[in-house]
This record gives structure tokens, sequence and C-alpha cells, in this order.
């Protein structure tokens, strides 16, 4: 990280008088020696038939005041790469203007960055932040693909905005999917993956021991990025014997396949309606491959974010297996607890 300065801005709110130019030059003046900063010029102008705006160059950046008479408020901003933080503006800013509230934001300048989780709770914006961008484009299957180094953990992976994985606490998510589904049947034949580009599934079936594993994956390009990037969870998944590796639609894949294949079958698609309706539309194309006993577990979000997408999952079994066990586990990178449904084939 490379810190470039400091940064406040104040928004005073419920001022009730319209203030003389020379008071934001002298508050100016007091802000600068309180910080130790040097105003090397000041530009103002007045607005008709109200309004008034000055700016501070510094030597070390800048300060400014803009005004809002018609609305009762005047907003401040200070940024420096001095020694002093701007943030000693605010008692400064507080004895000189009258107001109900002063409504104050603060930043650090540096090389982070902010990334917004696109599932936050209503009215608590939340934040990845982001050391380095290492990966950023669109796949040819028209997925937008990130893989960002995150300060709390490590290196992820993102689609379409949305994590999907992060190094730091992966295990937490690959070995409770495949632990799963070993709860109600321990044996370890043959797999099929349908999605996890990650590989973070498929390096657990192998951990476990698992004779044979088909991964079927629409998007190589998650695959090779997610290889170069966060090699650690793979584990080159992709390079090992006992795992083949089917590119393309799943769903069209897996019709070719023999009846009564798989011991296994780990659906790690998104969690969306979209994939809840693609895995309904074609769960009698998986049930035909499963072997009798054999279990199907899918991942199927977060009954703390997105309970009602969960009880769609869930219904989706339930009817065409009439049986569903629900684990569920904390993955801190996600801020919540994540759910995998599993039944058998009886």
């Amino acid at each position: 990280m490379t810190k470039v300065g400091e940064h406040i801005t104040l928004d005073i709110i419920g001022t009730t008088q319209e203030y003389s130019p020379l008071v934001y030059e002298s508050v100016i003046h007091k802000i600068a020696k309180a910080a130790e900063v040097t105003v090397l010029q000041i530009s103002k102008y007045k607005f008709e038939p109200q309004g008034f705006t000055i700016l501070a160059l510094l030597a070390e950046s800048h300060i400014s005041f803009h005004t809002f008479p018609e609305k009762g408020i005047i907003s401040f901003d200070f940024f420096t790469c001095g020694k002093v933080s701007p943030s000693i503006a605010l008692d400064i800013v507080k004895k000189e203007f009258k107001h109900k509230q002063i409504v104050v934001k603060k930043f650090n300048r540096d090389t982070k960055s902010l990334y917004h989780d696109i599932y936050s709770s209503p009215g608590l914006q939340k934040s990845y932040v982001v050391n380095e961008i290492l990966e950023d484009f669109k796949s040819k299957v028209g997925q937008h693909i990130e893989i960002l180094d995150l300060e709390q953990f490590g290196k992820s992976l993102f689609i379409d905005n949305e994590i999907q994985v992060a190094t730091n606490d992966e295990a937490l998510y690959s070995s409770t999917f495949v632990n799963a589904a070993l709860k109600l049947n321990k044996d370890m034949g043959t797999a099929a993956i349908i999605g996890g580009g990650d590989g973070g599934v498929a390096r657990e079936c192998m951990t476990k021991g698992f004779d044979f594993i088909d991964w079927y994956e629409l998007d190589p390009e998650v695959v090779d990025v997610c290889n170069k990037h966060l090699g650690t969870i793979g584990n080159k998944s992709t390079e090992k014997n006992s795992v083949k590796c089917i590119w393309g639609d799943a769903f069209e894949s897996i019709k070719s396949v023999e009846d009564d294949k798989y011991d296994k079958i780990f659906v790690d698609l998104n969690d969306d309606q979209f994939c809840i309706d693609l895995a309904a539309k074609n769960m009698d194309s998986l049930i035909r491959i499963l072997k009798p006993n054999g279990v199907i577990t899918a991942q199927v979000g977060s009954q703390d974010k997105k309970p009602e997408q969960v009880e769609k999952w869930l219904d989706v079994f339930n009817k065409n297996f009439g049986n569903t066990t629900l684990d569920r586990v904390y993955i801190p990178s996600f801020d919540c607890s994540w759910n995998f449904s599993s039944s058998i084939n009886h």
C-alpha cells in the first residue's frame, strides 16, 4: 500500500446566516495553522443572488468551502499529505459556524480500494478492502471475472461482481460441501461436479479418496485464472489422472452419460433463481446418472441473506427425492452462513 494522504469532508447543516467571505478566509488560515500546512493561494467567488465558493491551494493539497444558503448547508473539504490529520479542522469549524448537525466523512487516500458487497443488508453498506486487482475481464461465455487480493481474505474470485471463493476460508466451503454428501453415504467411487470452477470441490474429492471425478464446467477461463492465481485451492486438479474435465453446458453433456454412473453428484452452480429453475428442469437427468442410494448435494445459498431462495432449492430436492438434509457453515468472506442441501436417491 502507498499512502497519498488523508481527506475529510464536513457538511455543516442548519446554518441560519450567510457569512462574509472574510470569515471563510479567516477560518481557512486558522485550520492551516493548526494542521501545519502552507497556504499558497486563495481563490473565491460570490454567486448572485446567494452562495459562495472559496478554495485555498496548499503546498500539501487544498481546503475549500462551498455554501448553499437556500438549504442552510455549508460544505467543507480538506485534503492533505501533511503530517497532521485534516480531522483537526472539525473542532475549528464547530466553533466558527452555528449549526444543528455536522456530517463527517473521512477517507484514507492510498492505493487500496473498496469493493462493495452487492448483498449488503439494507441500510448497511459493506465493502471489501482491495490491495490489488490481479485480473479483470469478460470471458468468452460472457462472465465478468475478477481476481482481487483482499486485505482480510487473500486472493479471491469474483464473478459478475459477487464473491465466489477466497483463499483464506475456501476450505470451510469445500469441506462442508463434500462432507455433507459423505454423511449420508460414505461410498467414494465416482463423483460428478457440476460447476465449481475454482477447483475446491474437486480438490476436496481427491483428498477424500474418490476413485474418479468427472468435472463439468461451462467456462474454462474461470478454471485457468483460478489455477494461475488461486492455485492452492484447486491444487492442479485438472492435471490429475483421477479427474476428467468436460467443458461446456453440463446438462447437455450428461445426456450422453450412462445410467447409474455416480455415487455422488455435487451441484456447485450459482444459487439464484435461474439456476434453481435450471436444476429443476434437469433433475430427471441427474437422477438417471446417480446410483441407487447415491447422494446429490448442492450449494443453495444463505438462509441469513436469502432465506426464500434456500427454501426454493429445498422444494426442488424434496419434490424429486422426498428427502433432504441441510448443512450449514459460516464463511467469513461471505459475511454469513452458507447452506448445502443433500438428498439420497432412494
